[in-house]
């Protein structure tokens, strides 16, 4: 598989360069940059399909850089910085897995190629459709009410994961586990945030299609009849 073009963001010479070499050798292609303003040109002048990011950067740390690209490209965190908190924080900005230094590199390539296959959806898949609300997980492409809808990786996930299960009320805990592969703690407060940033996005016009049943989850459906 290993075709996809990843961005490594590192200022360690000498990590970056066994890291980049690494990930070559299997396949990617690769390109590696030094730091946080260097991250953002590349992906904005040659959109990666994914950014290996270091958090730790001089200047403009690894969470300044996702915040500057508004989680438009998907994201692996890759850093020494192994605390709970630094976790949550990551995937809460929008990365798409956190893997703390030192790893294995196995685990690594398993671990870009499970977020390459999230985000490019699976061969195969058909476009979902709830009412007025279309996505299409192969272009990525989501409509309401005929216009277009802008949205970062990690609200992708979400809305294919909700609409995959269209009319199916889903437990919190469940969505926490399935859409981030991370469990917080139990700490469920991530998924209520992004569920806030789809329901702007997405249910700003008429009929609501994401619901709350309290105490228990979420589901998405169309009017009822």
């Amino acid at each position: 598989m290993n075709s996809a073009r990843l961005l490594v963001v590192d200022d360690d010479d000498t990590v970056r360069g066994l890291l980049a070499d690494a990930l070559r050798y299997v396949g990617f292609e690769v390109t590696a940059v030094a730091t946080g303003a260097e991250a953002v040109d590349a992906a904005r002048r040659d959109p990666p399909d994914l950014v290996v990011l270091d958090v730790m950067l001089p200047g403009m740390d690894g969470f300044d850089v996702v915040r500057t690209l508004r989680s438009t490209v998907p994201v692996l965190f890759l850093s020494a910085r192994d605390g709970y908190q630094d976790k949550v924080d990551g995937l809460t900005l929008g990365g798409d897995d956190y893997v703390t230094k030192p790893f294995h590199l196995p685990e690594l390539v398993a671990r870009i190629e499970a977020v390459l296959r999230r985000a490019r959806g699976g061969p195969g898949d058909g476009t979902l459709s709830v009412a007025d609300l279309r996505l299409d997980p192969v272009t990525r492409e989501v409509t309401r009410a005929g216009g277009p809808v802008r949205l970062s990786p990690t609200e992708f996930k979400l809305l294919h994961y909700l609409m995959e299960r269209a009319g199916e009320v889903v437990p919190k805990p469940q969505i926490l586990e399935d859409v981030w592969r991370y469990d917080f703690a139990g700490d469920t407060s991530i998924v209520d945030t992004y569920v806030s940033y789809l329901r702007r996005k997405v249910d700003n016009v008429e009929p609501k299609l994401i619901h709350t049943l309290h105490g228990v989850g979420y589901v998405l459906r169309g009017p009822r009849a």
